[in-house]
């Protein structure tokens, strides 16, 4: 197999998910910003492009509302805005709706998309299913990503329930979900990482019951 040709896409490391409405719930929100900052730093070790992502809506929306401290990067992405290789605003939950971005990715010859960020149960799940159609391999990096507790007419959810349920979905069809510490080490070795399929996860959930 050929090395892919990886971009990093920070999704959403706002304060909106620290300080905000939306507060991460799991992996704990501390730990998962940490696992990004690796994921940064070892992208820009590797002269791998990093690409951060913020939501953006109206100065009169509850949540991200643009130029509000909420909408800001956290600190330790923030730190890295100057030397991004794109920045890129959205409105919706994909990454590629409305946004420059899928242009971007082809001028620059990107094949693979290493997704972190927030929030596992919006953004990342959105962005991953978008980019299959748009021919883009897909990783997501489990623990420099999370989700929030669910509630409303149609049930309740834990964060951890949200979060590894959709991890294993994701790995099951759209994306190579793995750790961080994975993921730099084929980073640096170029090597590509596997995801699993609809009719192996199938049968090796049927398996375990």
């Amino acid at each position: 197999m050929t090395a892919p040709h990886r971009a990093l896409i920070v999704i959403d490391a706002q304060q909106e998910y620290f300080d905000g409405l939306l507060p991460i719930q799991y992996p704990a929100r501390d730990e998962s910003i940490a696992r990004i900052q690796t994921a940064i730093d070892t992208a820009q070790q590797t002269g791998t492009p990093v690409v951060l992502v913020q939501h953006e809506l109206p100065a009169e929306a509850p949540v991200f509302a643009s130029g509000s401290a909420t909408w800001q990067n956290h600190p330790e992405v923030a730190a890295h805005e100057n030397g991004a290789a794109k920045r890129i605003s959205k409105q919706f939950s994909s990454i590629f709706a409305d946004t420059e971005l899928e242009a971007w990715l082809r001028e620059q010859g990107i094949d693979t998309i290493t997704l972190v960020g927030y929030m596992t149960n919006n953004c990342v799940i959105a962005s991953a299913a978008a980019a299959e159609p748009l021919g883009f391999a897909v990783e997501v990096l489990s623990d420099a990503t999370g989700a929030i507790d669910l509630s409303n007419d149609a049930g309740t959810a834990a964060a951890r329930q949200v979060h590894e349920t959709l991890m294993a979905l994701l790995h099951s069809n759209w994306a190579a979900v793995t750790d961080t510490a994975t993921w730099t080490t084929a980073l640096r070795t170029g090597a590509p990482l596997t995801k699993s399929d609809l009719i192996t996860s199938a049968a090796q959930g049927r398996s375990t019951r």
